[in-house]
């Protein structure tokens, strides 16, 4: 083989499984476990294969992480956290192209990020905390419980192209100064500063559902809703990029338990973007509280397109749903 294809096979072997990504969502993992623990490294992979491409388990041994660096998007130690840092420091090397480490203990009761919160780690820490494991996040925005630029590319199903630029555009995401994704159509040509993150899609185009609800609405009430807006569409849930609401609804829980059980992202607008992107049906919303209808406004606002294939429809009194495109 030659210098050059030893240097693609390098390349393609790195934990960035989405071409010119800069690897914020995990795909591939790999549990490394001390043999007496085996017992909860399966109990971890049965937990949670079903939200990854492939999960191994890997006995641990003094030179593991070295044999199988780069083969990964994120490690999960089953083991001391000591242990995980002494033997990865040497391996470290780039923020972007480094795989995600976490540390988990045997009884699960901590998920600990290491490296690459932002790059699959808090991911994979978050979908532990199904297993009963509590995500111990320190990344900033995390902390200001805030959704930085990488979690919104991961909810719109995209990824970060330049990632050296989000240290500028996270820091506005902890200042409440960066606003909404701006999407930008083509053929276009984009002349972009150092601050601007720019986001590319992963797939093709789909739909964006738009929702609102009454408070306290029910997860069952928002799949039905979602469910029932598709039907009266040409498309299916294979088809949905994600989910749109308004900032006043980003804490819904029944919405937030009801997107993760399809795993589909929640990407929220804030009042002006709402407004600027009204659908056609009246809402009392506007008289009341100055919001426009939500749920239209937020799938014109999320679509490509910025056109509605179903107009506002209700259900139970308790949540509405369009669709756009």
């Amino acid at each position: 083989m030659s210098t050059n294809d030893e240097d693609a096979e390098a390349d393609s072997s790195g934990h960035c499984s989405t071409p010119d990504s800069d690897g914020e969502v995990a795909e591939e993992i790999a549990i490394v476990s001390f043999e007496r623990k085996m017992e909860t490294a399966e109990a971890i992979r049965e937990g949670i294969e079903d939200r990854y491409e492939a999960i191994e388990i890997l006995e641990y041994h003094g030179d593991v992480f070295d044999e199988h660096w780069g083969e990964y998007d994120c490690f999960v130690g089953l083991m001391a956290s000591g242990i995980a840092m002494r033997k990865t420091a040497h391996l470290l090397d780039d923020k972007w192209d480094d795989p995600a480490i976490v540390v988990v203990d045997e009884e699960l009761t901590w998920a600990i990020p290491i490296t690459g919160g932002h790059h699959g780690a808090n991911q994979v820490a978050g979908d532990l905390a199904s297993l009963g494991a509590i995500p111990a996040m320190t990344t900033a925005s995390e902390v200001a419980d805030k959704q930085g630029v990488e979690a919104r590319a991961k909810a719109m199903d995209a990824h970060v192209v330049n990632g050296d630029s989000t240290v500028q555009t996270n820091l506005a995401v902890l200042d409440d100064e960066l606003g909404p994704v701006a999407r930008l159509d083509g053929p276009k040509a984009v002349l972009v500063g150092d601050d601007v993150t720019v986001l590319k899609r992963n797939g093709a185009d789909g739909c964006v559902i738009g929702t609102g609800s009454v408070s306290g609405a029910s997860a069952d009430s928002f799949l039905a809703a979602w469910w029932t807006a598709l039907e009266r569409t040409e498309y299916d849930l294979d088809d949905v990029e994600f989910v749109a609401t308004a900032t006043r609804k980003e804490d819904e829980t029944g919405l937030l338990e009801a997107a993760r059980e399809l795993d589909l992202g929640v990407v929220v607008f804030d009042k002006e973007t709402l407004l600027a992107n009204e659908g056609p049906t009246p809402s009392r919303s506007k008289e009341l509280i100055g919001w426009p209808g939500v749920s239209e406004a937020a799938a014109i606002a999320g679509g490509r397109e910025r056109e509605l294939v179903l107009e506002k429809i209700g259900y139970e009194n308790e949540v509405t749903v369009a669709i756009g495109r």
